[in-house]
């Protein structure tokens, strides 16, 4: 008692530069221990959203109501979340906070949104759509006004990077429990934190980094430390989500990016661009036939050589090797 506050760790936040780090994975839910070091976690993660996956429904679920609103379900659904597209019946949603007017006319209705350092942003609603606010309300930025899906690229423009995680994960949860399934969270963190792991820059200041670009976040963050290090002008980025089949071919590995798709394009921009690929994942391992940096092939694991207690051990060692070979 007397505990105000618990800091909970999570994959989504984890600082680790390849893979994440033991402590923020947690248990090890096969087993209920912490995790080993070297556990295929991405691995797992996929084939415990693969697999359930069977279970959903393909088609689009038709629900009675308002004409033309089928709801996205099911596989389409996922699919739709984790390549982080727009999704059809877009909802309008509030970029800031404060309370809600409606002007209703014969040609159109507009809804007001007040802030309460006297801001307003006004929006004006589609033909046919449903309000899910009245006059008088209070809302936060990122909330619905209308019903209807919200672009995901939308929710990390208004209410950040935690925002969107908050949201993915919640949204695919919703697809996967409709039908009964039940996931860890943490297996859909590790994809969303794949998914937010590249900066765009918008303004390169002393790096040579190109306006537009996209670069590996903890790269971005380096090169910044270097340039304020030295007393010059950092660049300024933003973060961008990713749909995970852009994030794959976006990965620093050209040879894991070219097995995956668009093989031709991949190595080609390789070659121009005289890429190194330092083989750190499991796929470029896997291609060139190498051990993979996973389970006992990590490096931390190679090395060990037996030591025994005493000369007695090692006598008696010999002694039954003598002996099943004269068997």
């Amino acid at each position: 008692a007397g505990i105000k506050e618990v800091k909970v760790r999570s994959v989504l936040v984890c600082k680790a530069r390849h893979g994440v780090c033991a402590k923020c994975y947690g248990r090890n839910l096969a087993t209920g221990n912490p995790v080993n070091v070297g556990e295929a976690v991405g691995t797992i993660a996929a084939q415990s959203i693969g697999e359930p996956g069977t279970q959903l429904t393909m088609r689009t679920f038709h629900t009675g109501g308002v004409a033309g609103a089928d709801i996205t379900q099911g596989l389409p659904r996922v699919e739709e979340l984790f390549e982080a597209r727009k999704p059809k019946g877009l909802a309008v949603i509030s970029e800031i906070s404060g309370e809600v007017s409606i002007n209703e006319t014969k040609k159109k209705k507009e809804v007001i949104v007040t802030s309460k350092d006297g801001e307003t942003k006004a929006y004006s609603i589609p033909y046919g759509s449903r309000l899910k606010v009245k006059s008088g309300d209070f809302i936060e930025a990122g909330d619905e006004i209308t019903e209807g899906s919200v672009n995901p690229h939308d929710i990390l423009k208004i209410k950040g990077v935690q925002g969107v995680q908050n949201y993915l994960v919640k949204e695919v949860q919703r697809v996967y429990r409709l039908q009964g399934v039940d996931i860890d969270d943490k297996h859909i963190e590790i994809i969303v934190r794949q998914m937010l792991g590249k900066v765009k820059v918008e303004n390169p200041g002393d790096t040579d980094l190109l306006p537009g670009s996209l670069v590996n976040l903890h790269d971005f963050e380096d090169i910044n430390k270097e340039i304020i290090e030295s007393g010059g002008k950092p660049a300024v980025g933003r973060r961008t989500l990713l749909g995970i089949t852009k994030a794959s071919l976006a990965t620093d590995s050209f040879l894991s990016a070219a097995s995956f798709q668009e093989t031709t394009r991949v190595l080609t921009e390789a070659a121009i661009k005289g890429k190194e690929d330092n083989l750190i994942g499991l796929k470029e391992n896997v291609i060139i036939g190498k051990l993979i940096p996973a389970g006992t092939g990590m490096k931390r694991y190679k090395n060990i050589e037996l030591v025994y207690v005493n000369d007695e051990e090692i006598d008696a060692v010999d002694k039954n090797d003598v002996d099943s070979e004269n068997n």
